[in-house]
């Protein structure tokens, strides 16, 4: 239930998508990556071993998208910072301001994911872990945060996707890998 030993390099505004059947270990690369979960990976960020960096500070530098991401609140509003900066990533990905207000349980599950995005990409994060971030959308706001990532590639970002959807490995990575019973290849 473990990831074999391997090697992984991403660059900085480069994609990589990671693809394998479900149950293979692709989520526990990304919670490995985002030291969530207990491990012995070296892992670094530029250059820096990510045991020199407090966790804190890690996970913003290096951010987690689950497939199903977690609301601590009722409502939707206290997930994000009060300084304004959240609307214009709305109108980015096509929600209605208006749902700040909402509670989280009246909120569509592609809407969530929208949500979790946004509240993941305020923190300006040098590396995204996306796990399966189109999973629930329409094609229309699948092509928005599609584009919205490509923005964040081209500023330096360096992307981590896992996917189980072809073409959008193929619109959005650089390289693909593939994990099989813990084994990267």
């Amino acid at each position: 239930n473990g990831i074999a030993p391997c090697n992984l390099h991403i660059d900085t505004g480069e994609c990589v998508a990671l693809t394998g059947p479900s149950g293979s270990g692709k989520t526990l690369v990304l919670r490995t990556l985002a030291d969530l979960d207990p491990n012995d990976a070296e892992v670094a960020l530029d250059g820096e071993p990510r045991s020199a960096i407090a966790a804190p500070e890690w996970r913003r530098r290096v951010c987690y998208l689950a497939a199903e991401p977690g609301w601590w609140e009722d409502r939707v509003a206290p997930h994000f910072p009060g300084d304004g900066s959240a609307p214009a990533l709305f109108d980015a990905l096509d929600l209605p301001a208006a749902l700040l207000e909402q509670a989280v349980a009246t909120v569509s599950t592609g809407e969530r994911q929208r949500l979790a995005l946004i509240r993941l990409l305020l923190l300006e994060p040098r590396v995204l872990l996306l796990d399966e971030p189109t999973s629930s959308l329409d094609a229309a706001a699948a092509e928005r945060v599609e584009a919205m990532l490509g923005e964040r590639l081209a500023g330096g970002a360096a992307i981590l996707l896992v996917t189980h959807e072809p073409r959008l490995a193929s619109r959005l990575a650089d390289r693909r890998l593939e994990i099989r019973d813990g084994v990267l290849s």
